[in-house]
């Protein structure tokens, strides 16, 4: 196993050799909260730094906005060229969420523009997690948002070695299963290109391709390649592709989700026509049963994110998965400017739960969107380790 190795051209000085040795002792003890001040400028990263290299524990810092975040992920690179360093924000350019005004009746549906490269480092973050235990995630309050469950996103990863026995066809459906997009033209990040026994896949999360050669049904050479001119960067003899999303789904589960979902449906049609809100009833019907068939169609509908509790197989108001489920029990939290991100984690569930509550009384969402949501305070200190 990779340990944390921390490169710099200087020692600690002055108040940080006191401060690491008081954070490193009172981790080791076991306690759970401590606070490190210091005026900008004393070396607070440095320090952070210098503790991880000494406890060893896969690492999370999260700070109250991407700016700063920014900042110190290209600190802990510098710091840690050895060791996994990413960054996991939220990738949306532009977002506006869903939402309904009732007193002048005015639905604004969900926009968003979603940055490729940012999507591209938090795949890498979590492809990441679950490979290796040398990991820095530097992160905004993004964080307590829902993510796919961690179990699911290992389970559905492709492998593939050489001298393996694989059927070329059932790897393209289980990569097609896995949200990756057949296109033997454009070559982009998430598709798959397939030119007879050769095939070959982009990762979102990758700088680089992988070009897995066939020769009958058996992995002949496997080689990363450069995913424009086609060049070999390196060849190996096993590669393990993670999925091209974080929300992924076996087909089996989709099944059963749609079952809850028309059951909810149900129960909430009743309620609206003993409340006399026919409008709101019809409402309801229509925009639900086109995702339960966009969902068995496609194994996909617009707004998927609001079936999240069926489809994981949740119960009402139970936690997501975030972030945090892809950690390991063990590992190191970081809050960078505690007195601005704490109250930013806390007031998140209140914004998002007020929005999702209108949206249901409305008949535009099942209650079962309520529990897309992020971490709510509790939930969140309760997923602290040290």
């Amino acid at each position: 196993m990779t340990s944390f190795q921390l490169v710099a051209p200087f020692a600690p000085a002055g108040d940080q050799p006191k401060a690491i040795a008081a954070l490193v002792a009172g981790i080791r003890e076991g306690r759970q909260h401590q606070c490190l001040m210091g005026v900008t400028g004393s070396g607070k990263t440095f320090t952070m730094a210098n503790v991880i290299e000494q406890v060893q524990m896969p690492t999370l810092v999260i700070s109250h906005n991407k700016t700063l975040a920014a900042q110190l992920y290209s600190e802990f690179r510098e710091f840690f060229p050895h060791n996994a360093v990413h960054y996991f924000v939220s990738y949306y350019d532009y977002y506006q969420p869903e939402a309904y005004i009732p007193q002048r009746d005015i639905y604004i549906e969900k926009d968003a523009s979603i940055n490729s490269q940012i999507d591209r480092l938090r795949l890498a973050a979590t492809s990441a997690l679950v490979t290796r235990r040398d990991v820095i995630i530097v992160a905004s309050v993004s964080s307590i948002y829902g993510l796919g469950s961690p179990s699911d996103y290992k389970d559905m990863m492709v492998a593939a070695r050489v001298g393996q026995i694989l059927d070329r066809d059932q790897m393209l459906a289980r990569l097609i299963d896995i949200q990756y997009e057949r296109n033997d033209v454009a070559f982009e990040r998430g598709r798959i290109r397939v030119r007879g026994d050769c095939v070959e896949v982009w990762p979102p999360y990758e700088e680089f391709a992988v070009r897995i050669e066939l020769w009958g049904d058996e992995v002949e050479q496997i080689a990363l390649i450069h995913p424009i001119t086609g060049e070999v960067l390196d060849r190996t003899d096993q590669v393990f592709i993670f999925p091209a999303t974080h929300f992924v789904t076996p087909e089996e589960r989709i099944a059963r989700a749609v079952k809850g979902i028309r059951e909810e449906l149900a129960e909430q049609l009743e309620k609206f026509r003993e409340e006399g809100k026919l409008l709101e009833a019809h409402r309801l019907d229509a925009r639900t049963r086109y995702d339960i068939e966009m969902l068995l169609q496609t194994g996909r509908c617009p707004g998927i994110e609001n079936y999240s509790r069926h489809l994981t197989g949740r119960k009402p108001g139970e936690p997501p998965d975030t972030l945090y489920e892809f950690f390991p029990k063990e590992f190191l939290l970081f809050v960078d400017e505690s007195h601005v991100t704490v109250p930013q984690v806390r007031a998140m569930y209140a914004g998002d739960r007020s929005r999702k509550e209108t949206l249901v009384a409305h008949g535009f969402r099942l209650p079962s969107a309520l529990d897309n949501r992020p971490l709510t305070f509790e939930e969140w200190e309760s997923k602290i380790h040290r």
